[in-house]
This record gives structure tokens, sequence and C-alpha cells, in this order.
């Protein structure tokens, strides 16, 4: 299971000049008439990589999304689904993505076997091969004590699961996943969440839309913020707090220091402030000019006794909120 800090998960720099990107996206731009929807952005996602992509209600990423799933052949820009051109090899480039609306479908009359059934001749997986390929799918989303089930019966969370069934039915490299957590109970949206996190397990690579940020943060390399169809900021999660000059709090104790080290405190580099408090200094640290350990380290270098050390943890809420400001395009 991949560690909690996202930035360990995978390299994020530019994708080598030898890998083909799994998605890559230039310039795209979206009209829906008179309304812009998407204005110019530009992604690169390479094999493997979870990449978040976060903005407020009408910021262009369903749309987005749409262009690379081929619902949308109106735009201009590029858009390539590992090398291939999306506007001019639409069916090649449906064989090679799994895509999840954010929407289930009615299918009323349907039970689970017969939906995934259905589905899998719609891939043209042939007949001889569906029965193991569905037992597959079923196994990995933990759906098989519900084959027999009405589709329709099902809870929203069972429903999300069957529908990532669904799209992995013909194993495709890439999956577009648009707020696959919406609506979900905390409980349903840790089960999608594993679920997630086992697919990157298997070399899935996975373009995920969602407002729970939270969640995203513990899932994703790397992390787009999108508004009024933009692209505002884009990296992992300590890129995009580097390039906002985010403050980190760090909690400190130290035991026999005078007032004097507090005013030696302030001039170390990095550190914006120091607040005293009765029974620690809370330092604002800018990262994009020391790390958590140079402080760390110059704190030791003054000489002081640290009784703790503890930085609080930054999250992407903080971003978001910095970023946006709920626009829509």
């Amino acid at each position: 299971m991949p560690p909690d800090d996202p930035t360990s998960l995978k390299p994020t720099d530019p994708v080598p000049a030898d890998v083909v990107p799994v998605v890559s996206i230039e310039n795209l731009h979206v009209h829906y008439g008179a309304i812009h929807a998407v204005r110019g952005i530009s992604i690169e996602i390479p094999p493997g990589e979870v990449y978040g992509f976060i903005g407020p209600n009408g910021a262009g990423k369903s749309t987005t999304i749409k262009v690379l799933a081929t619902l949308i052949g109106h735009f201009t820009g590029t858009a390539k689904i590992n090398g291939i051109d999306v506007a001019r090899r639409p069916q090649e480039v449906r064989e090679q993505i799994g895509y999840m609306p954010d929407f289930f479908g009615v299918y009323e009359d349907l039970n689970v076997r017969e939906y995934l059934h259905f589905f899998a001749a719609a891939y043209r997986i042939p007949r001889k091969q569906r029965k193991t390929v569905i037992d597959d799918v079923l196994e990995l989303t933990d759906l098989t004590h519900k084959i027999g089930d009405q589709v329709d019966s099902l809870s929203r969370g069972m429903k999300q699961r069957l529908a990532l069934a669904r799209v992995l039915l013909h194993d495709p490299q890439l999956l577009l996943l648009d707020e696959p957590a919406s609506g979900l109970d905390p409980r349903a949206r840790i089960e999608v969440r594993e679920l997630l996190k086992a697919l990157t397990e298997m070399g899935k690579t996975i373009l995920i839309s969602s407002h729970i940020l939270h969640e995203l943060a513990h899932l994703c390399t790397r992390i787009g913020i999108i508004e009024t169809g933009e692209m505002v900021a884009q990296g992992s999660l300590q890129e995009i707090y580097r390039q906002l000059q985010l403050m980190r709090i760090v909690h400190v104790q130290l035991t026999g220091s005078d007032d004097g080290v507090v005013d030696q405190i302030r001039k170390i580099k990095g550190v914006a402030d120091v607040e005293q408090h009765v029974d620690r200094l809370a330092i604002q640290l800018l990262e994009d000019h020391a790390a958590v350990e140079d402080l760390h380290e110059a704190l030791v270098n003054l000489g002081v006794k640290i009784h703790m050390f503890q930085p609080e943890a930054m999250d992407m809420e903080t971003a978001f909120m910095k970023l946006t400001e709920g626009k829509t395009a």
C-alpha cells in the first residue's frame, strides 16, 4: 500500500524524453457557445502516476476529462492518450481508457452479472473469456457476493465499486475518474480510496477529479488546481506549497533558554515570525526558503536544548482556498 506522503510515491520530474506520456494535453481550449470552459491548460501524466484534478464546480475539470474520454469533439489544442490523438483516432483511444463519470446511469432491469456481461460484450471481450474476466473484476472490487443483485437496489457506494469494475473489464492502462467519491459516506469513501490504491499498485495510471481534498492528498502523486478553466498551480503538494509561499508552523519547546533566543530564532533563514506561547514557541517557516530540517539544524547550532519539535501538517485545503475564489468559467 502506498505511503501517506504522496510526494514519496513516485518522482514528479518532467516525463523523460524516451517515455511516452499516458496523457498529454497542450493548450486545450473548449467552448460551449459563448462560455469559454477550458482556457489553454496543459498536462502531462507519465505511466503509473495518480494525478488529482481539483477545482470548484464549473472550473473545467469534467470538461477536460470528457475531452480525454472522446466525448467532446470540438476543441482546440491537442490531447493525446499514449501518443494517440484523441480527435483523430477516438476509437483507438477508447480501447486505452476506462471512463467513470460522476453519475451512474439507469439500469433498472439488470442485475450485476447482466450489467457486466453487457459491457464485456460492448468491449468485445470474447464470450469464452467473459466469465473469468467478470469474476476477476468482481473479486478486485469485493462485489462477488452481489453478483445476483439488481443494480438499482445497490447502495451508492456499491454502485461506485460496480462502475469501477465495469471500467476495468478491458484492462485499460488509463482510468479517468470524475468525482468517484461524490455523495459517499465516510466508510464508502475509504473503501473507494483503498481500491484506487490497489489499482495504482497494479500499475494503472489514474486521472481523478474530486472536491474531497484530503482524500486526494493521500492518494495522488501530483495535483492540478483549476479555476475558471485555467490551471492555477500544478505539481506535487510540496511544490504547490512552495509556489504559494505557504508557511509551515513548527511548535517548539526549549529548555533553559532566555528571551534573547527568540530574537536569534527570528534571524534564522526562512523564519517569518515567532509567536511566544505559555508552553511553547510557534515558529512560522517559509518552506520555499528553508526546510523543516534546516530549522532544526539552525536551532541546534544556537546551542539550545530542544524538548519538543513538532511541525504542523500542511493540508491541501489551505492551498485550495488560497488559490481559488470559487469562480467558475
